[in-house]
């Protein structure tokens, strides 16, 4: 049975890209070589035998860390019981999830009524149960020096791209172009810390193209 590497877990609602305000069960998995900047979950990038915790530690931890547990698809379904989630969509995030196999997790997730999601950078093959909804926001030119993978993109349903300046824009012109898709799915540009000038640049270029804004509307609210 495959086991995740699990950081955190916690019910909220999301607050960005397509599945914005739809109550969801969150599963921050633990590890990402990408490097991206930017990154506000710094936390989950190293997967250090050290860190390895209880899941009952890791729910009662009120701060980010680096902890993390193993759990099997079974253990976390038994802690969403546990819990009393009530969401039914789960959204897998990270870290970078799909440096695991989803599908066993994602395939028993679909058996038992939820919908789920994959957050992810584009860089590691998307392995997952095919009615999961993939959410790619293609991380270009990064520390890590890992490339976004044309596989990733065809089989990604939205793409949610995070600027802070024309540049990023650029980036995302030329990986489309690279790829050479045959559709391309909606496409959500993200202003990178809300930065107004990077808001005003976004709302524009979707004004101009007829792309989507997402906003962290999550941190609005003050939900985590």
């Amino acid at each position: 049975m495959t086991r995740l590497l699990v950081n955190e877990v916690f019910e909220s609602i999301q607050g960005e890209g397509a599945f914005t305000g739809v109550p969801s069960i969150f599963v921050r998995l633990q590890g990402c070589p990408v490097g991206c900047p930017w990154c506000d979950t710094k936390h989950t990038w190293e997967t250090k035998p050290e860190n390895v915790r209880e899941q009952d530690v890791i729910m009662q931890e009120t701060v980010d860390t680096e902890h993390y547990f193993s759990g099997d698809t079974h253990d976390i379904f038994r802690l969403f019981e546990k819990q009393g989630y009530r969401a039914k969509n789960i959204v897998l995030t990270g870290g970078e999830p799909c440096m695991f196999d989803l599908t066993e997790f994602s395939t028993a997730a679909i058996a038992k009524g939820y919908s789920v999601q994959i957050e992810t950078s584009g860089t590691f093959e998307i392995i997952c149960h095919p009615d999961v909804w993939v959410t790619l926001s293609p991380k270009i030119n990064m520390k890590g020096g890992f490339e976004v993978r044309k596989d990733a993109l065809v089989r990604a349903n939205e793409i949610k791209h995070p600027i802070a300046m024309q540049k990023h824009i650029d980036e995302l012109d030329s990986l489309l172009a690279s790829a050479n898709l045959d559709t391309l799915p909606v496409i959500y540009l993200q202003p990178i810390s809300m930065q107004k000038r990077a808001t005003q640049l976004a709302v524009a270029t979707c004004i101009e193209r007829n792309w989507r804004l997402s906003l962290q509307t999550h941190k609005f609210i003050g939900v985590e």
